[in-house]
């Protein structure tokens, strides 16, 4: 057995949601966000790593990494078990980060979201984004997102993946996945002719450049359902990003143009469980209301806050007060919602009520 293979095995045996190889250090996991070496082997060695590669990728592949310097792509092992991985350089040598992806789609209401997120997946068209930072399972939640839409709706799915994360088996809808690379060339191509399948409902793995948000947002103001991740960390950023990515002659008509189609902003962050082994996702929630609506146009971002703690009733919440309810639950330590609150001095104060 190759050595990639038995260190990805071992990975799943362990329950990682990541492996890391990085020449000079031994094989490094990451398990419920604790990061650590994998007990008993060797570092990895130059040659190592240049043999993983030569395992993993195609010549097409090789040639690309070499002339980029990073790739991503996805990997199997004959189990079954998926991940996706990016290639890349470091002190020149190649370096490998896996992400290990579950075979299942979980289902939309096991993954511990507020209910509104079930809403969002119900509506008929507009923009829902989900946010946050790199592993805070942003592709899970929308994967369900579609799994529940699948088993509900007669639809026509498309995704933009790079790359394909879950695959999805199509019940009531019909799924097309097409990943970057090698499906289709890149996401502004893929969005250009995206809107001439007859789409009712489009997944964008990451809306990363101008071509791909201008297109997004011309896909949910002609009558679709768009579903996509940002880099950011809560609503009010998450709409200041979209904004400020445009010419600012431009941003008055982005400003009306996602005033109509966002719908709601999904922002979280998983926290290792302290019930039972696993993680759970502290969520900020934003619903599209008459008042956001408002703030978006006339370019009063900076009150989305105030708007979204004053609105509990239809589903809003700040990252704070999910945290509360988390710790309150018994789902989440004292000490990692105090550490990643917007205001810690005050949730202190919260749970020591």
């Amino acid at each position: 057995m190759s050595r990639i293979r038995n260190l990805l095995e071992r990975a799943v045996a362990n329950g990682s949601s990541d492996l890391h190889i990085i020449v000079g250090l031994p094989p490094v996991q990451r398990i419920n966000t604790v990061l650590g070496g994998m007990p008993g082997e060797p570092a990895i060695s130059k040659e190592d790593a240049e043999a993983m590669l030569k395992e993993l990728l195609s010549p097409a592949q090789s040639d690309k990494l070499l002339d980029r310097r990073d790739i991503d792509f996805s990997a199997a092992l004959p189990e079954g078990a998926r991940f996706r991985v990016n290639a890349h350089f470091q002190r020149g040598a190649p370096a490998l980060a896996f992400r290990a992806i579950p075979n299942c789609v979980p289902k939309l209401d096991s993954l511990n979201l507020p209910d509104v997120v079930v809403d969002f997946a119900n509506l008929p068209q507009g923009l829902i984004l989900v946010t946050g930072e790199t592993g805070s399972g942003k592709s899970t939640t929308l994967a369900a997102m579609i799994d529940y839409i699948n088993h509900k709706y007669p639809y026509h799915v498309v995704t933009l993946e790079d790359p394909i994360e879950y695959y999805l088996d199509s019940d009531r809808c019909a799924i097309e996945q097409r990943a970057v690379g090698i499906d289709v060339s890149d996401f502004g191509s893929g969005l250009r002719h995206v809107l001439r399948q007859d789409p009712d409902v489009i997944l964008i793995g990451e809306m990363r450049d101008l071509e791909t948000i201008s297109t997004a947002l011309t896909a949910a103001e002609t009558g679709h359902l768009v579903l996509s991740t940002l880099h950011t960390n809560d609503a009010a950023s998450t709409v200041e990003r979209i904004i400020d990515i445009f010419a600012a002659a431009q941003q008055s008509q982005v400003r009306s143009m996602l005033a109509n189609t966002l719908k709601g902003v999904v922002c979280q962050r998983l926290f290792p469980r302290i019930d039972k082994p696993g993680m759970v996702p502290a969520a900020e929630v934003l619903v599209s209301t008459a008042a956001v609506r408002n703030c978006i146009r006339e370019n009063r971002i900076f009150e989305i806050p105030n708007i979204i703690e004053t609105n509990r009733a239809v589903g809003m919440q700040l990252f704070d007060e999910s945290l509360k309810r988390l710790y309150f639950s018994g789902l989440i330590s004292r000490e990692d919602a105090i550490a990643s609150a917007r205001a810690p001095d005050h949730l202190a104060r919260a749970l020591s009520a």
